[in-house]
């Protein structure tokens, strides 16, 4: 099990960046309804992503790792919190959009896909997938004892 724990995490750290880039290279002002749907259906898959991140981190920081005490003392495990936080709510405003995409275009209706919006999304996308590329970084220091 301390082998399959930190395997899951990486591999759902990996799930959730592809996800992140399939959602920014779907993303345009003119989608066709099966666009519409997968972006709803990838964003789903983000979030279980996220979720076996989260699931997986917390038994490493509680179970399979250092111990709490190691990790809590080191800001640089305050920062990679901080900004999983942040991901975490930046990623509503998409989700909330594709799905009320999706509904409409399920309705039969036109979406309103204006090209505002998906500037607005694309920018959340883009900062989402720096703070992805920037949390394993974190992680890696502070296994090498930075910030301790």
């Amino acid at each position: 099990m301390s082998i399959l724990i930190p395997y899951l995490h990486i591999i759902a750290i990996m799930v959730l960046m592809g996800s992140l880039i399939s959602e920014h290279l779907i993303l345009k002002p003119e989608m066709n309804p099966k666009q519409i749907k997968s972006l709803a259906t990838i964003d789903i898959i983000y979030g279980m992503a996220a979720v076996l991140v989260l699931t997986t981190g917390l038994l490493r920081w509680f179970v399979y790792g250092r111990g709490a005490a190691y990790y809590l003392s080191n800001p640089l495990f305050h920062t990679k919190l901080t900004l999983f936080v942040i991901l975490a709510i930046l990623s509503v405003f998409p989700t909330i959009k594709f799905l009320k995409w999706r509904k409409e275009v399920n309705k039969g209706t036109a979406p309103g896909v204006d090209e505002n919006s998906v500037k607005r999304l694309l920018m959340l996308i883009r900062i989402e997938l720096l703070i992805v590329v920037i949390i394993p970084l974190l992680a890696v220091m502070i296994a090498r004892g930075y910030g301790v």
